[in-house]
């Protein structure tokens, strides 16, 4: 029987799409994937340290593993290492670092810890592989934006981005393996392809040459910046029918001074024009956003601003941090550091708007009476009852009885509210 092994993954799609990566590899070298929860002979934590709560986690995490199987190898790695060091991390109980450049080399890594041990080959518990809908492709790592509250540049280094046919190549196997939906993800996938202008390789080409990889039937866009939306971008979008109708900008606040001060490079009116373009060319596509409560010097006069912003976009959905210091950026040196109270305060005020904004972009595409193609994915119990899960375009989570869809299915049909307040499939109005 081969060893076994359990992930925990923290942070960003990137870190998904790495930890499935590592995941892979060590199930090609013979080792048994089981759930975190269990008793396993090695644990893999992919860190985050995008915020102290991060941190925290992180270590939650590797006490979690030891107190689970004392005798574990205990493996972290990704941002937590790079930014803390690999001799900080194990004094805390971690058997192998990985920096993020090494992820690559988890099985050698191991193998070097078991001194030279090879794994034998797994076992598995009924034959099959579990069955995937949407698969997280990393196309680029790396950030030189350096926004002065981040500390990502430091962890990730420079921006890198992945040749279109490396990409290409990748999907193809990922389509083969039974994936509808490729979500191309990285730190800053605005930035594709500026590291190597010499290929004349842009966002555009690999949005291109991604959709014409057969099997694929749905293309998603992590965090783009609002400057990478121009109207010819706009237009390419809507001109390539793989991709959703969901588009997250990244704002992080709604006050051009507190913008300046993140270094964020656009204004509000920037942001403003950017999703104008893309309502000029889909019919009310699914905006999302993050926002930081709470950044250094943030007055109540700027928290209002944002207030007013976020309700001038009509966001479909908004996810919301509160500031978070982090020793070696430029904020975390900045005057007018605000108290814990106040930032929470604040990100209730700013959730609040947040369910109601969401609550009307869906009442909206409901009332509509438009079909919708809604990809089927995992089973949810909710209420006491199984039910099926899966997302429209927009990325509206719809639930549907687990007869009418199955895993991986995509059906066409029209979507209501019970008196629950739950988006369920109408099942007497499939198309």
């Amino acid at each position: 029987m081969g060893k076994t092994v359990a992930f925990h993954n923290l942070g960003c799609k990137v870190n998904s799409y790495e930890t499935e990566k590592m995941m892979l590899s060590l199930k090609d070298r013979g080792y048994i994937i089981v759930p975190f929860d269990q008793r396993a002979d090695v644990y893999v934590i992919n860190t985050c340290t995008v915020t102290n709560i991060a941190d925290r986690k992180t270590r939650q995490m590797i006490h979690r593993s030891k107190k689970q199987n004392p005798d574990a190898v205990i493996v972290a790695a990704g941002c937590y290492v790079n930014t803390h060091g690999e001799e900080s991390v194990k004094t805390e109980g971690v058997d192998i670092c990985l920096f993020n450049k090494d992820k690559e080399l988890i099985g050698e890594k191991l193998d070097e810890f078991e001194s030279g041990r090879a794994a034998k080959e797994p076992e598995t518990a009924g034959g099959e592989d579990v069955f995937h809908t949407r698969c997280f492709m990393k196309v680029q790592d790396g950030c030189d934006a350096f926004c002065s509250y981040c500390i990502i540049p430091y962890a990730r280094g420079r921006i890198s981005s992945r040749p279109v046919n490396e990409v290409i190549r990748e999907v193809s196997e990922q389509t083969a393996a039974g994936y509808r939906e490729i979500v191309l993800t990285g730190i800053h996938v605005s930035s594709y392809g500026k590291d190597r202008p010499e290929d004349g390789e842009s966002l555009t080409d690999l949005i291109k040459g991604v959709a014409g990889v057969k099997g694929v039937e749905r293309i998603r866009l992590s965090s783009l910046e609002p400057r990478v939306i121009t109207e010819e971008f706009a237009r390419m979008l809507s001109q390539t029918e793989q991709v959703c109708p969901h588009f997250h900008l990244s704002l992080q606040s709604g006050s051009d001074p507190v913008l300046k001060r993140m270094n964020r490079h656009y204004t509000t009116a920037r942001y403003m024009e950017g999703v104008e373009m893309l309502r000029k060319y889909y019919d009310d596509p699914a905006i999302t956003t993050d926002i930081i409560t709470g950044f250094p010097g943030e007055s109540e006069e700027e928290f209002a601003q944002t207030l007013s912003f976020v309700e001038r976009i009509g966001f479909y959905e908004t996810h919301i941090f509160k500031y978070s210091r982090r020793a070696g950026t430029v904020a975390d040196g900045m005057a007018g550091q605000l108290d814990e109270k106040t930032k929470h305060e604040r990100s209730e005020r700013l959730a609040i708007l947040n369910t109601r904004k969401k609550k009307e972009y869906e009442d909206r595409h409901i009332a509509s009476g438009k079909p919708v193609e809604v990809l089927f994915e995992d089973i949810e119990e909710i209420k006491g009852k199984k039910m099926r899960t899966g997302y429209t375009g927009e990325y509206i989570k719809v639930y549907a009885v687990p007869d009418l869809a199955a895993e991986g299915q995509i059906l066409t049909g029209h979507i209501r509210r019970d008196k629950e307040g739950i988006i369920e499939f109408d099942h007497g109005m499939l198309s």
